[in-house]
């Protein structure tokens, strides 16, 4: 957990508080959760999950934080960006972007009871 804060911590701007918030979401929405980082981005894992499998991940970018859901196309609603990659789906928010916690939190708790991805 401690790198994830870490991460948390360095992002930008905005950002830092927005997934301050955000991360504080997902420990309530899945107690237990794993954290890790891997490929300079932090991933999710439910706690009774196979090792090295994930539920969610995200990066920065210069103008938005891109959350990945790993099988996100099994959510309902699903996410809004589609990806190359399978059953991932994206979720961008961007500095005016207002999110819905209550649905985010809906998302975590969907992908969280899934298997996941392993990496």
């Amino acid at each position: 957990m401690v790198p994830v804060q870490a991460y948390i911590a360095a992002m930008p701007g905005w950002k830092s508080a927005l997934w301050a918030r955000l991360d504080a979401l997902i420990e309530r929405a899945v107690p237990g959760v794993r954290k890790a980082v891997k490929w300079n981005s932090p991933f999710y894992g439910a706690p009774d999950a196979l090792p090295n499998h994930w539920f969610l991940s995200l990066h920065c970018y210069d103008r938005y934080i891109k959350v990945a859901f790993f099988e996100g196309r099994r959510l309902d609603p699903v996410p809004p960006v589609a990806s190359k990659s399978g059953d991932t789906r994206y979720f961008h928010i961007h500095e005016t972007d207002a999110v819905d916690e209550a649905a985010f939190a809906g998302w975590i708790c969907q992908a969280s009871a899934l298997p996941g991805e392993k990496m």
